[in-house]
């Protein structure tokens, strides 16, 4: 047979069962039958399900907190309201420095935190977020989604009961406010920082008296001179804190944070309830909400800080000296932190052969027009 002849057959079946089916109730009722066998599933057969999410940060801090306030809008919109999931501060359910606890046993399902947070139950979780002379946001983001970390993260926190979607990212932030200047290592010796973490741990190394204060804390510690200095994120939410009025001197780079990745934890047993579709919309929400995050901080950061350097704060650069002993330190307390930790060790190898290979690529290249641009960038007509 011809195709033209199949084609003119196959209408002409096709006209015929439409007539039997509008002449005929039963043949109607098997047509919708078998239509419905085939149809794929509508939003109006999923579950609703309403979910709590625990974040570790202040309402005041707009753009981390509000990478969650994104990402379930747009959850919420996707499953036409199917899905909704209630955004609470840090501090409403729980301190903010308990929400992995939180998810890990189920008292709620969701939560958006930052993995390094929780250093002292393993050191393996700061490669989630940032290590110290570690990966720009770029080149993080290059690791967990195709340089192999994700699984690597993901089989980590797996033996804390706890599901990862990356879910917001700083970029590079600044190395914090001190009432003094430093110009050498002997600067440190005895200065009270207020940072954690491994960073906190190579400081010390350092002769820097690190310390553990909350952020909503730290103004008055540096105000009343408690400590000496303090570290958080850039220009744009350390201007709301107000740090400019009681330290002079803001330092850059944060070595220990060349881009901090924000995670959404959520329960295992829970992520494995939710239909595919649901788990889907809320990994692309997720992705969404990362890229928002960092483009939002890039767009506020310059503002902020030429407000903050109009009003008296003074810009300074970390001696090298300071940032090449540093950079020996840390990678001394990776390798004995790999000898003590096999979860660390595990993801220490590949993570630094990752790194070591985006350095290189990135002097190819990124470096090279970013140097060169920004060096002639004030030299053009205007």
């Amino acid at each position: 047979m011809s195709r033209r002849r199949f084609v003119q057959h196959a209408l002409t079946a096709l006209a015929g069962s439409s007539v039997l089916a509008a002449c005929s109730k039963p043949a109607e009722d098997k047509l919708a039958k078998d239509a419905a066998a085939i149809t794929p599933q509508g939003t109006a057969e999923l579950p609703v399900i309403k979910w709590r999410l625990a974040s570790s940060y202040p309402k005041s801090l707009d753009t981390i907190f509000g990478a969650a306030q994104v990402m379930a809008e747009r959850v919420a919109a996707a499953t036409d309201g199917r899905f909704q999931i209630e955004v609470f501060a840090g501090g409403e359910l729980m301190p903010g420095n308990q929400v992995m606890d939180a998810v890990q046993k189920g008292s709620v399902p969701i939560g958006h935190t930052t993995s390094y947070y929780y250093v002292g139950k393993d050191p393996a979780l700061a490669f989630d977020t940032a290590m110290p002379f570690g990966m720009n946001s770029r080149q993080h983001a290059a690791w967990m989604w195709h340089g192999g970390g994700m699984q690597l993260i993901r089989d980590l926190l797996a033996e804390y009961n706890i599901y990862n979607i990356p879910c917001g990212n700083t970029g590079a932030q600044m190395g914090g406010w001190y009432r003094k200047e430093i110009n050498s290592l002997d600067d440190l010796k005895g200065l009270k920082l207020r940072i954690g973490g491994l960073a906190g741990q190579v400081m010390q190394r350092l002769g820097v008296l690190p310390q553990q204060i909350p952020g909503n804390d730290l103004y008055p510690a540096l105000e009343k001179g408690a400590i000496d200095a303090a570290e958080w994120v850039g220009p744009y939410d350390d201007e709301k804190f107000g740090f400019q009025k009681v330290a002079k001197y803001y330092y850059t780079p944060a070595w220990w944070e060349g881009g901090a990745q924000l995670s959404m934890f959520i329960n295992q047993d829970e992520w494995k309830k939710l239909p595919k579709s649901y788990q889907a919309i809320l990994e692309d929400a997720c992705a969404y909400a990362h890229t928002n995050m960092q483009a939002a901080y890039d767009a506020k950061n310059m503002a902020a800080l030429k407000r903050l350097v109009g009003g008296g704060t003074e810009l300074r650069f970390f001696p090298k000296a300071m940032m090449e002993a540093a950079q020996h330190e840390t990678f001394a307390l990776y390798e004995e932190l790999a000898a003590k930790h096999p979860r660390f060790a595990r993801i220490y190898g590949p993570w630094r052969k990752f790194r070591d290979e985006q350095m290189l690529w990135f002097g190819v290249t990124e470096r090279p027009y970013d140097n060169f641009v920004g060096a002639t960038a004030s030299a053009l007509p205007r």
